[in-house]
C-alpha cells in the first residue's frame, strides 16, 4: 500500500510492473527534471547496454545517447527488463516534442528510438515498446486525442503504426489523406525538430509525400538499413509501399503523422495486448488515474506553494 501510494504521489510517472512471466517494465517520464545524477548514470548505461548489443558498432549520437543534458528532460523512457537476470533488454525513449498549432501549444508524441536485444526479438515486446506509454498517456490525458509521429524505413514499423493508430499519413490504405494539421505537425518538425530524430540540416524533405531524403546524416547513421535487411511487414501492401516511396540506397524515412484516440486505444487493447496482460494493463491506468485525480487536491491542500491568482505565494 505504502509503495502504490509513494506511485501515486509523483508528479511524474514512474511506474514498475510485470509485464509476463519472463520480462518486467519500467516507465520514467522525463528523469532528468528529478532523477539524481547517480540514477540518470544509471539509466544511462541501461539505455547504452541495450544498443551495444542490438546495433551495428554499438553506438548512437542523438536523443537519449546524445551529450546534450536536458534531453531526458522531454523524454519519457520505457526499459524492459529480463527477469531472470535483471539485464536491461529493450527500451523505447518516447521524445515529447512541443509545438504551435493554430497559434495554441501542443505536444506531439514521438515514437522515439526503439531498440531490442536480438536475443528477445520476436518474444512479445511490441505491445509494450509501441504502445504501452502511450496508452497510459492517453489515459492521463482523460482520453482526449492525442497527436503522434514516427520516422522510419522499416515496413515493419510503418505497418504497425498505420494499423495502431488513427487517420496515420503517410499510409498505403484506402482513403489516407494529408490534413491541414498534419501538413503543419510535419513541417515544424522538420524545420525545428529533426534533432530530436537524429537527422541533419542536409536532409530534405518531401511535403507532399511526407518522405526525409538523405536521413541518416545527424547521429542515426548506424539505424541506416537496406530494403532487403529491414524487417518486413506481415502484409505486403506495406513493405510493397515502402519500397516505392524510399530510396534505401540514398537513405530515406518515412514521417508518419497520426492520432491516439478512442477507436486506436480500442484496437490496442483488443488487437496489441496479450490477454494475460490485460489485469496488469488495468493497475497501471489504474495508478495513471489516481495520480490524475489525487495529486491536483494534494497541491490545493499545499498551502506553501502559489496557485495564480486564487493563492498569492506565502513565505
Amino acid at each position: 500500500m505504502y509503495n502504490l501510494l509513494a506511485i501515486i504521489l509523483k508528479k511524474r510517472m514512474d511506474l514498475k510492473f510485470k509485464t509476463s512471466a519472463d520480462f518486467r517494465a519500467r516507465i520514467v517520464e522525463f528523469p532528468g527534471l528529478w532523477m539524481s545524477a547517480p540514477e540518470i548514470t544509471a539509466l544511462r548505461q541501461d539505455l547504452r547496454a541495450v544498443a551495444h548489443r542490438s546495433v551495428p558498432d554499438g553506438s548512437l549520437d542523438y536523443g537519449v545517447f546524445s551529450d546534450s543534458e536536458d534531453v531526458l528532460n522531454r523524454t519519457i523512457v520505457t526499459l524492459v527488463y529480463r527477469i531472470s537476470d535483471g539485464q536491461p533488454v529493450a527500451f523505447n525513449a518516447l521524445p515529447v516534442i512541443g509545438l504551435s498549432l493554430s497559434g495554441k501549444p501542443a505536444d506531439v508524441l514521438h515514437l522515439g528510438l526503439v531498440i531490442v536485444d536480438p536475443a528477445v526479438r520476436s518474444q512479445g515486446l511490441s505491445w509494450i515498446l509501441y504502445g504501452l506509454t502511450c496508452f497510459l498517456l492517453f489515459v492521463r490525458n482523460q482520453l482526449r486525442p492525442l497527436w503522434i509521429s514516427n520516422v522510419t524505413q522499416v515496413p515493419a514499423v510503418a505497418g504497425m503504426v498505420a494499423e495502431t493508430f488513427s487517420n496515420v499519413f503517410p499510409a498505403p490504405t484506402r482513403g489516407a489523406r494529408r490534413s491541414l494539421r498534419q501538413h503543419l505537425i510535419a513541417t515544424e518538425i522538420m524545420a525545428s525538430h529533426r534533432h530530436v530524430f537524429g537527422v541533419g540540416p542536409e536532409a530534405g524533405f518531401d511535403a507532399d509525400r511526407f518522405v526525409i531524403t538523405n536521413a541518416y546524416t545527424g547521429g542515426s547513421d548506424n539505424l541506416k538499413k537496406t530494403f532487403e535487411v529491414a524487417p518486413k511487414h506481415r502484409k505486403a501492401e506495406y513493405n510493397d509501399f515502402c519500397a516505392a516511396e524510399l530510396d534505401y540506397e540514398r537513405g530515406d524515412d518515412l514521417i508518419q503523422i497520426g492520432q491516439l484516440d478512442l477507436n486506436a486505444a480500442q484496437r490496442y487493447l483488443l488487437e496489441s495486448v496479450p490477454r494475460n496482460a490485460l489485469g496488469r494493463l488495468a493497475v497501471a491506468s489504474f495508478v495513471i488515474l489516481m495520480q490524475r485525480l489525487f495529486l491536483p487536491v494534494l497541491h490545493w491542500a499545499d498551502g506553501k506553494r502559489q496557485w495564480g491568482i486564487l493563492r498569492p505565494f506565502i513565505r
